[in-house]
């Protein structure tokens, strides 16, 4: 179970028409995404928003999990909808676009449209090269967390970054990033015009990587790294609906 109180799956069936996947990022939970799943579901929308192993309890819990068991349990959602919903769409946020990328990667046409704010695939950061080496004498370091604009508001991601999760990251950010050519369905990028966490290398490499053909980039003027959370939010939430529904009702590239 959940420790952190909001971390806690949520699911909802709605619509049989339009279904919605939603994907948090690393060391964060539902917490962060929780705002979006309830305006889709004011849309009528099926929903899926899992909570990924490891996350949601203790930062000590994420270092026994790798990114396989995070993708797994983000298709598994995904799956469910598939077999409730007409069209699915995956939305997520930071590692939770890297998780809906290699859905997009490995599903195909099932998947119907992909929604990604600040996706990652890659670090420019020199010490991400030695994490994997580093992870064998350091479980953790300072968090990565809580990068939004909007005063007050807190995400609830773990207190320390697990060392030997992150070093799995960089494994899916390779997996990914290989097989972008791969990715066809059409894409919403929303990425911030500043983001701590996450370069803006990330979502330039996605939008001149991928092969899909219709491709809408928004720039978050407003918001840092957890835009869901932030200034941008209501923002995100009507693009991507309307990106849905737009899709959702056939008009597919």
């Amino acid at each position: 179970m959940p420790g952190i109180a909001g971390a806690e799956r949520f699911a909802h069936d709605g619509s049989t028409e339009i279904g919605v996947l939603l994907s948090h990022g690393f060391t964060g939970s539902p917490f962060s995404l929780r705002p979006w799943a309830d305006r889709l579901v004011a849309e009528g929308f099926s929903v899926r928003l899992p909570l990924l192993p490891g996350h949601g309890t203790r930062w000590q819990d994420m270092n026994r999990t790798t990114w396989p068991q995070w993708y797994g349990e983000v298709e598994s959602s995904f799956l469910e909808l598939r077999e409730r919903c007409a069209a699915v769409f995956a939305f997520g946020l930071s590692m939770g676009g890297t998780l809906c990328l290699r859905l997009a990667q490995t599903h195909g046409s099932d998947v119907a449209g992909l929604v990604l704010v600040n996706p990652s695939v890659l670090s420019l950061r020199r010490d991400i090269r030695l994490v994997s080496a580093l992870a064998r004498l350091v479980p953790s370091v300072r968090p990565i967390s809580d990068d939004i604009a909007k005063p007050g508001v807190t995400e609830h991601a773990y207190p320390r970054t697990p060392l030997r999760a992150l070093a799995s990251l960089t494994k899916l950010w390779a997996t990914v990033r290989a097989d972008l050519p791969a990715v066809t369905q059409p894409l919403l990028l929303l990425h911030s015009a500043v983001d701590n966490v996450v370069e803006p290398e990330n979502s330039k490499v996605v939008l001149a990587e991928v092969s899909s053909t219709d491709v809408t980039e928004v720039v978050l003027e407003n918001s840092r790294h957890v835009a869901t959370l932030d200034h941008d939010a209501d923002l995100i939430f009507d693009r991507s609906i309307a990106f849905a529904r737009r899709l959702g009702a056939g008009d597919r590239v």
